[in-house]
């Protein structure tokens, strides 16, 4: 049998390859790592999200809502990784992610309480399940094909390949994001490419959001509404 030349791929994409490789392992690992990840107490981290902290953060719920399901502007937390929303948290409270509006309440947690908010949030449903759609072919559009098959022309693997079927995230690395909207989706994207957050795991995030267009992202992010709410997508679509 053939061995396969790494020395004749471009190295973007045998950079992304070993990303994506990655990403397999720890969707493979993820229930173990996710036992690992909920190092904090959910019970206190519960009562943080509802009225807040005794060093000045504010309740979670005022702006990612009641149960964690997010609000215009404001991403849903509900189901996300332990380890996932830890890591952000302490990186907002650090400065290595910048937002005007999360960073002082990251701050004004303890190490001890942005693990209990991570827990309680990690303790509640996602909104979303894991499905995968059909693999669509050239003449489908745009968003189907990034999240499905990846646009390997430029070095972008499929949404799938790191953040799972139906964007529903693997293990601390890669989030949930099947449910997001476009608007926060680009939001982020825009953070990457001004350098206000990591690049993720062997830069992959970085890298990547230097690729994708607005349209790219709206593309996206209707695909997902489609695979999890068809029946509000097809509204949207209406004239």
């Amino acid at each position: 049998m053939n061995r396969l030349n790494t020395k004749t791929l471009p190295r973007s994409w045998v950079a992304v390859g070993i990303s994506m490789l990655m990403a397999t392992s720890a969707w493979a690992q993820e229930p173990a790592a996710a036992k690992a990840a909920l190092n904090g107490n959910a019970a206190a981290g519960a009562k943080i999200a509802q009225s807040g902290s005794a060093g000045g953060a504010a309740a979670c719920v005022t702006c990612h809502g009641a149960k964690g399901e997010g609000q215009p502007g404001f991403p849903a937390l509900a189901g996300q990784h332990a380890g996932y929303l830890e890591r952000q948290l302490n990186q907002l409270a650090a400065g290595a992610r910048q937002s005007a509006v999360m960073a002082p309440m990251a701050k004004a947690l303890s190490e001890q309480e942005r693990a209990d908010v991570a827990a309680y949030y990690a303790s509640l449903q996602l909104p979303i399940k894991r499905v995968r759609g059909a693999l669509p072919g050239k003449s489908d559009d745009g968003g189907a094909w990034l999240v499905e098959r990846g646009r390997w022309a430029d070095g972008i693997p499929a949404c799938a390949q790191c953040h799972g079927p139906g964007g529903v995230g693997v293990g601390k690395d890669f989030p949930a994001i099947g449910h997001l909207t476009a608007d926060y989706m680009q939001s982020q994207i825009d953070a990457w490419n001004k350098g206000q957050r990591e690049a993720g795991p062997l830069g992959l995030m970085g890298a990547v959001a230097k690729k994708l267009t607005a349209d790219d992202v709206k593309a996206v992010a209707a695909y997902y509404q489609r695979l999890h709410n068809p029946a509000a997508a097809a509204a949207t679509a209406k004239p």
